[in-house]
């Protein structure tokens, strides 16, 4: 890049630095959203985060679908089907939520665009990777098990129509997303109490409300099973539900915290990968 920017403790002890043009302003506010303009820039951290992004969601929706297809034959408990998601999320936090921030879902990568916490530019690859790993998924459970009760699609429970779980849909979004931003702000300390919340929730959520919609949350989830079992029936609900449930809980953050930015919530959005990886060029790098 050619153009130094200074370190966070030197800035802190003498303030930020005269700006003399804007090419100097542009790199200054990019180090202030990344912690720095390799961060921002390197192109190592761009292919490891979507990869990231990928296998999470894979693993997510592995266990999400694949326990709703295990439940549906009568081999496991709607509660074992509901509280595996939460543990494995719970897992993919801890394991890779400093690689890429662990969105897995679209609508949290939304909503920390709408906070200001993650750049609108990589939200669009952020979803197609997910996507792609919810359907490798649940290729990957066609092939083991057929096409069995859909593959674990989210659907309106017995009884329930697609509107109920539309409704559904958006409270639990809402809330998920809720706890997303709480725990990636300086509201609470990011990663471990972030995994513990997000993976409690999911699980929480499921145990109660699964017989309605499935508590899927998270239009990937529901994405995969319905591309690839065909069944589209009530998919809707699914994608609409939780856009206004994240929606609505960056106005619920907004009133709670005010505007989001705060360097914590950067970094739990888009992962600190700077601090992970040596440097180019590094003689330790085979």
């Amino acid at each position: 890049m050619g153009e130094s920017v200074p370190n966070p403790a030197s800035m802190a002890a003498t303030g930020p630095p005269p700006l003399r043009s804007h090419a100097e302003r542009t790199l200054y506010r990019r180090w202030l959203m990344f912690g720095s303009i390799a961060e921002f820039e390197d192109p190592r951290f761009t292919y490891r985060r979507l990869f990231s992004e990928l296998l999470g969601t894979f693993l997510l929706v592995l266990v999400a679908a694949g326990g709703g297809v295990l439940h549906a034959k009568g081999e496991i408990g709607l509660a074992a089907a509901t509280v595996a998601p939460g543990l494995m999320v719970l897992a993919i936090i801890l394991f890779m939520g400093a690689v890429s921030g662990a969105h897995l879902n679209p609508v949290v990568s939304l909503a920390f665009a709408l906070r200001g916490d993650f750049p609108w530019r990589r939200v669009r690859w952020y979803v197609v990777a997910q996507l792609i790993g919810a359907t490798l998924a649940c290729l990957f459970l066609l092939g083991i098990f057929g096409q069995v009760e859909h593959l674990g699609a989210t659907l309106p429970g017995p009884g329930y129509h697609a509107w109920q779980a539309f409704l559904m849909e958006i409270a639990l979004t809402a809330g998920l997303v809720s706890v997303v931003l709480g725990t990636a702000s300086t509201a609470q300390n990011v990663g471990t109490i972030g995994a513990l919340g997000i993976g409690g929730y999911v699980a929480l959520a499921g145990l109660w409300a699964a017989p309605v919609s499935g508590t899927s949350m998270n239009p990937a989830r529901s994405f995969g099973p319905a591309l690839v079992s065909g069944d589209w029936h009530a998919f809707w609900a699914y994608v609409a539900g939780p856009l206004v449930g994240a929606a609505i809980a960056v106005g619920f953050a907004w009133i709670l915290r005010g505007a989001g930015g705060d360097a914590a919530a950067r970094a739990a959005a888009s992962g600190r990968l700077e601090e992970l990886l040596p440097p180019p060029g590094d003689p330790m790098v085979g």
